[in-house]
């Protein structure tokens, strides 16, 4: 399995964003081939995610994915590019 971390910094206004639009967001990244989980976590200073694919493919179509639908989405956020973090998983439980 393959992972990746999105950390998004200096925009609450994301993390609401997102929220108000799960059902959406649950779409585009559920539609991506080896979808395994998805987690939407609120910081002090913004949002991060963690992606769960089966395979880098899918978790590297997830890092496009999410970057296409919040330019298209949310361009009034002017949201900087996330800290992105992606490797395989190590340890599952």
């Amino acid at each position: 399995m393959f992972a990746t971390v999105r950390v998004y910094e200096g925009s609450r206004e994301l993390l609401d964003a997102l929220v108000e639009n799960e059902s959406e967001v649950r779409r585009v990244i559920d539609g991506i081939d080896g979808f395994k989980a998805y987690y939407l976590i609120g910081t002090p200073d913004g949002a991060a995610s963690v992606s769960v694919f089966e395979d880098e493919a899918g978790a590297t179509e997830s890092n496009r994915a999410a970057a296409a639908w919040i330019a298209e989405n949310l361009p009034q956020l002017q949201v900087a590019a996330p800290k992105v973090s992606a490797g395989e998983v190590a340890i599952q439980f």
